[in-house]
């Protein structure tokens, strides 16, 4: 019987260790010089097949007891992404996942993606989306929830979502803060998902720890525009004025070799 489970036990051990080695993930938010940023990267077959970059907030309402401990009165808990979070990832052709815990696992934060095809004016054209986030947090922790009525855990859902749109094969970069709006299990209670700095990218990464060409967010397009806007107008403006004494110059000189004729009758006589 010994020796009869002994290929099974090894057979089992190989393969826990080729999926080990088939899948890794790393948590590089060291890597970034902004402390409130992480850098999440998975990997399969020992190629890069999901990377996110983001700095995120939770805003979380909970109940506490009034001074009368009679009444209820709402707090609000600002949960931010800890570093040195574990995290593990999944990579599909069409669906890939995130997940990323903290604090001994009181907080939960998993992201969605979804690759699907979009007829467009062009025709059949491919996209990528955040497709939904979940977020489960326990008040009874308390680094940030103080006093909590009725603690425990609670999970935090999106609802019809579909963010970050990016054509497919690119990456999706945004500088700007955005909002994702979640409904918890705590009395359908509003939980807001604060992203800022946001570059991902779950699909169709081709160079190993390199993102692929990035599709900006809208507001950060509107931003680049603002800013590059009046320097093109600058050089549009001195461009005309150099046009203009160009033309006034070349005009005077034109005019300085003609002969003046007099505007006085009387001088006719002392012309030739």
């Amino acid at each position: 019987m010994a020796g009869g489970r002994l290929p099974g036990l090894l057979f089992l051990l190989h393969a826990a260790a080729r999926l080990a080695a088939e899948q890794e993930v790393e948590n590089l938010s060291g890597l970034s010089p902004n402390p409130e940023k992480d850098i999440f990267v998975v990997r399969e077959n020992r190629t890069t097949c999901l990377m996110a970059e983001f700095a995120a907030k939770f805003i979380v309402p909970y109940d506490v007891w009034a001074s009368n401990y009679v009444d209820l009165i709402t707090e609000q808990a600002d949960i931010p992404l800890s570093r040195g979070a574990e995290m593990k990832g999944k990579c599909g052709t069409n669906e890939s996942e995130l997940e990323i815990s903290w604090l001994e696992q009181a907080y939960t934060l998993k992201l969605f993606f979804l690759k699907e095809g979009h007829n467009t004016s062009r025709g059949q054209e491919a996209f990528w989306r955040l497709s939904r986030v979940q977020f489960t947090y326990d008040s009874a922790e308390r680094t940030y929830f103080k006093d909590a009525v009725s603690p425990g855990k609670h999970t935090a859902n999106s609802h019809h979502l579909s963010a970050l749109v990016t054509p497919a094969g690119k990456s999706y970069e945004c500088q700007a803060q955005q909002t994702i709006s979640l409904i918890s299990s705590d009395h359908q209670k509003s939980v807001q998902l604060l992203l800022s700095e946001v570059r991902v990218q779950p699909f169709d990464i081709t160079a190993d720890f390199v993102f692929s060409e990035e599709h900006k967010c809208p507001v950060d397009q509107r931003e680049q525009l603002e800013e590059t806007l009046p320097l093109i107008l600058g050089l549009i403006l001195g461009l005309v004025i150099v046009i203009t004494l160009c033309v006034y110059h070349i005009h005077h000189k034109l005019t300085a070799n003609q002969v003046q004729i007099p505007r006085d009758r009387s001088q006719y006589k002392h012309m030739g």
